[in-house]
C-alpha cells in the first residue's frame, strides 16, 4: 500500500526547492519557443524559387507552428507531478508534465506524461509500486507552486492508500482540489490527476475496437480525449498523416470540449459532428422518432439501391431521331439491353452514364442501314432534345441530395423502393420537403445525414464534374455518446475508418435517442471487425458528490435496470433540493428563484437550467420577466452564467449547480424517459435542485422523489 502525506504550502520542507526548480524549467520553456521562432524568421519566404523550394518552405512553417502551438501553456501549469525510483535499481528522478522540457545540455528537465517513462505516475499502486518509492503531486495555480503531496511505497509507507471501489486513489489531495474547481463552461484536462482504471484506456493498444463503458461523472470523454493525445504521440508515424477524428453528438458538445486536446499539445485533431462529414450539407430539421427510427435501420440500404434501381429505366416507347434525311431508331427492348449491360458491368451509378450514352449512339448507328460515321452522328445530335430526355430517362446523372431529396418527397417512389416497408414505416419516412428561405437549400435532418453518406456511396462520382473527393478516412477514430447512433449512422462512421481503429465511449443507461441499444454487442455488430474488440469500464464517479448521485442511483433500475451506478469519489456535498409544486405558475415561481438564490451566494460557478423541450420557451421568459440574464444552449454555449439547456442537449455536459425542471414531463416526453431523467439527474459538480410539478409526475418516479424529499 502507500502512505499520502499531503503538506500545506508553509510546511512542506521541499516547497521552495521545488518552486526554483520549475522557475528553471519555465525559463528553459520560453528559451525553445524563442529557438523556434528564430527558426521561423531563417525560413525564405519571398517569392520566387521552385516548386520544391516553396513546398519545404511551407512545411518547415508548417512544422515551427505546430512546435510552437505545443509549447504554448496559456494558463495552464507545466508540471504536475514527480517520480522517485528505487536507487539501489539504478533508478532517478522524473518531473511530469504537459511538454518535454530539456536543459541547454538537452538533459530532461521535465517529461512528456505520454512517454513511457511517466506511466508509474499514473499506475504505480502500493501492491505494485513499478520501482518508484515516492509519487510527488503538485497543486499549482498557473507557474506558482502551492502544495504538495507525497505518496511513498515500499517500506517508507506507514498508512494504506484511500480505496474506491476497489481502487487505490492517486494523489487524492490533488484530485479533490481539481474536482473542487468551478467550472468554466469549457471541459478541462484531467492531465495532472489521470487515476489508473483510466491511464489503462489511455494507453490501450492502438489496433481494433476499444469499447468504454463509464455511468455519469466517470470521465469517459476526457479520457477517450487524452486517449487520442496519448496514441498521436506514441503513433505520430502514422497517425500524423492519416489523421484522428472526435465525433460528437452536437455541437453544443464539440464547443464544450474543444479546448482539451489543445491544453495537451495536439491541436490538429479534427471535431466533427456527423453532417460535418458529408459535404454541401446544412443540418437545420429534424425528425420525428418514427421517421428516424426507419432513417436509422440497415433496411435503408437496400431502400436506397431500389431507389437508384427505379431510375435505371427502359424507354417508355422507341425512340425516333431525325438526322439529315434520314431517321435513326433505338427500340424499348434495346434500351432495355443496355440498361441491363450497364448494371452488370458497373458497381456505381454514375459512372455507368458514359456506358449508356456511348451504348445509345452506337446502337442508333448501328441500327440504319447505311455505314453512319458514329464521331459525326454524336456531334450533331448530343445536344438533341429527345436523345437528351431519352437519357436522362434511361440513366441519369444523380446526386445524393436529389436521389434523398425525390425518394422521401413521394410517396409512389417510397411505395416501389420501400416496398418491404410496413405501410407505418413507409409513411414515416415521406416528408414535405420545405426549403430555407433564406438561403434556398435543402433543410435537412441529422438522420438525413447516413442516407445522403449511403447514396454518395452508390451513386459515385458525376462525370465531368471535375475531381471529387472521396470521403476523408482516418487512421482512428473518437466516438462519444457512441450508444445513441444508429446502425446506418454507425456504418457511415465505419466508411470513414482507415485500419479499423477505434474508441469508442458512453452509457448504456444514458442511451435515449432513437435507436436505444440495449448493450455493447449491437453496436459492435456495425463497426471494423478486423480484430476482436477490447473492452474497459470505469467505474469510479469522480465528478458527481454521493449525495446527488444518490438520488440518480434511485431513477437508474427505471432506466437500465442491469446496469449498477458508479461509485463517488466525493462523500462530500449537499443532498440534492427537491421542491414540489402545484401548478405551473409555482414551478416557474420556483426555477426563478432557485436561480436567484444561487447567483445571490456568490459561489455560483455555471448554472444549468435543465429542463423538457415543452418548457425551455416558457422557462426563458420566466427568467426573463424576473429580470434574469440567462444564454441559452446551444445559441450561447455554456459562456453565460446561467444557461438554459434542453434535457436532449445537455448529456456530456458538466456544470456547477444544475436546476433540473418537471422531471414528470422529461419521463413523458422523451421516447427513453427515465434514461433522459438520469442523464438530467447527473450532471452537477456541486448543488442540485429538482423542481417538481406534481400533476406530471409518474408514480415510480413520486416514490422515489418521496424518499429524496
Amino acid at each position: 500500500m502507500t502512505d499520502s502525506v499531503p503538506e500545506s504550502p508553509s510546511s512542506h520542507p521541499e516547497l521552495d526547492a521545488e518552486q526554483e526548480f520549475l522557475d528553471h524549467a519555465y525559463r528553459r520553456l520560453e528559451e525553445a519557443k524563442q529557438e523556434a521562432r528564430r527558426l521561423e524568421t531563417m525560413v525564405e519566404v519571398g517569392r520566387g524559387g521552385t516548386n520544391q523550394a516553396r513546398w519545404e518552405r511551407e512545411v518547415i512553417n508548417q512544422n515551427i507552428a505546430t512546435r510552437l502551438g505545443r509549447l504554448e501553456l496559456g494558463r495552464r501549469s507545466l508540471c504536475f507531478g514527480r517520480i522517485d525510483q528505487e536507487p539501489a535499481a539504478g533508478g532517478g528522478t522524473y518531473y511530469i508534465g504537459r511538454v518535454a522540457v530539456s536543459d541547454r545540455d538537452s538533459e530532461p528537465l521535465i517529461v512528456d506524461w505520454r512517454a513511457p517513462v511517466a506511466e508509474p505516475f499514473y499506475r504505480s499502486t502500493g501492491s505494485d509500486p513499478m520501482g518508484l518509492v515516492r509519487r510527488r503531486h503538485f497543486i499549482s495555480r498557473g507557474r506558482e507552486l502551492i502544495g504538495l503531496e507525497d505518496e511513498f511505497f515500499g517500506e517508507a509507507r506507514t498508512h494504506p492508500s484511500v480505496t474506491v471501489n476497489g481502487r487505490e486513489l492517486r494523489g487524492e489531495g490533488a484530485l479533490v482540489a481539481v474536482l473542487s474547481m468551478a467550472r468554466t463552461g469549457r471541459l478541462g484536462d484531467i492531465v495532472g490527476t489521470i487515476q489508473a482504471e483510466q491511464d489503462e484506456i489511455i494507453r490501450a493498444p492502438l489496433a481494433g475496437v476499444l469499447v468504454v463503458q463509464g455511468g455519469p461523472g466517470t470521465g469517459k470523454t476526457v479520457v477517450a480525449l487524452h486517449r487520442a493525445a496519448y496514441l498521436l504521440y506514441t503513433h505520430r508515424f502514422p497517425l500524423d498523416g492519416q489523421g484522428v477524428l472526435v465525433i460528437g453528438p452536437n455541437r453544443l458538445f464539440l464547443g464544450y470540449i474543444e479546448q482539451v486536446l489543445p491544453s495537451l499539445g495536439e491541436a490538429g485533431v479534427h471535431l466533427r459532428v456527423l453532417a460535418d462529414l458529408v459535404g454541401g450539407v446544412r443540418v437545420r430539421g429534424v425528425d420525428s422518432i418514427q421517421a428516424a427510427r426507419i432513417k436509422g435501420d440497415l433496411r435503408m440500404v437496400g431502400v436506397l439501391r431500389r431507389a437508384i434501381r427505379d431510375r435505371q429505366r427502359p424507354l417508355r416507347s422507341d425512340l425516333r431521331v431525325g438526322y439529315g434525311s434520314r431517321i435513326l431508331r433505338l427500340s424499348v427492348q434495346q434500351s432495355a439491353d443496355i440498361i441491363d449491360e450497364a448494371r452488370t458491368r458497373f458497381r456505381h451509378h454514375n459512372p455507368a452514364r458514359r456506358f449508356v450514352v456511348d451504348s445509345v449512339f452506337a446502337t442508333l448507328v448501328d441500327n440504319h442501314p447505311d455505314d453512319l460515321p458514329l464521331a459525326e452522328v454524336r456531334s450533331g445530335l448530343r445536344r438533341h432534345r429527345d436523345i437528351r430526355e431519352a437519357l436522362d430517362w434511361m440513366w441519369p446523372v444523380l446526386t445524393p441530395g436529389q436521389l434523398v431529396h425525390d425518394l422521401c418527397g413521394s410517396p409512389s417512389l417510397i411505395a416501389s423502393a420501400g416496398g418491404r416497408l410496413a405501410p407505418g414505416e413507409r409513411k414515416a419516412l415521406y416528408r414535405h420537403w420545405e426549403r430555407d428561405g433564406v438561403a434556398r437549400r435543402r433543410i435537412w435532418t441529422a438522420d438525413d445525414v447516413p442516407l445522403l453518406d449511403e447514396a454518395r456511396e452508390m451513386l459515385g462520382r458525376q462525370p465531368r464534374h471535375g475531381i471529387e473527393e472521396d470521403p476523408r478516412t482516418y487512421g482512428h477514430i473518437v466516438i462519444d455518446e457512441a450508444q445513441d447512433l444508429s446502425p446506418m449512422q454507425l456504418r457511415m462512421l465505419t466508411r470513414r475508418s482507415l485500419t479499423g481503429s477505434m474508441t469508442i465511449v458512453g452509457d448504456i443507461a444514458q442511451s435515449t435517442g432513437a435507436w436505444p441499444h440495449q448493450s455493447w454487442d449491437e453496436v459492435l455488430e456495425h463497426l471494423p471487425d478486423r480484430r476482436p474488440p477490447q473492452w474497459r469500464e470505469l467505474t469510479v464517479g469522480y465528478r458527481i458528490p454521493a449525495p446527488l448521485m444518490q438520488l440518480a442511483s434511485r431513477v437508474l433500475p427505471l432506466a437500465a435496470p442491469e446496469l449498477t451506478a458508479p461509485v463517488s469519489v466525493r462523500s462530500d456535498g449537499d443532498p440534492p433540493v427537491v421542491l414540489r409544486c402545484a401548478g405551473s405558475r409555482e414551478v416557474l415561481d420556483n426555477v426563478a428563484g432557485a436561480v436567484r438564490a444561487e447567483i445571490a451566494l456568490g459561489e455560483t460557478g455555471n448554472v444549468a437550467v435543465i429542463a423538457p423541450e415543452s418548457l425551455v420557451d416558457v422557462v426563458d421568459a420566466a427568467l426573463g420577466s424576473a429580470g434574469i440574464a440567462a444564454g441559452r444552449a446551444p445559441r450561447d454555449n455554456l459562456d453565460s452564467t446561467v444557461t438554459i439547456v434542453p434535457v436532449g442537449l445537455v448529456k456530456g455536459l458538466e456544470v456547477d449547480v444544475s436546476i433540473v425542471v418537471d422531471p414528470g414531463r422529461i419521463v413523458e416526453e422523451n421516447p427513453q424517459g427515465y434514461r433522459s431523467l438520469y442523464v438530467a439527474l447527473t450532471r452537477s459538480t456541486h448543488k442540485m435542485t429538482v423542481i417538481v410539478a406534481s400533476e406530471s409526475v409518474p408514480a415510480p418516479l413520486s416514490e422515489l422523489l418521496a424518499q429524496a424529499g
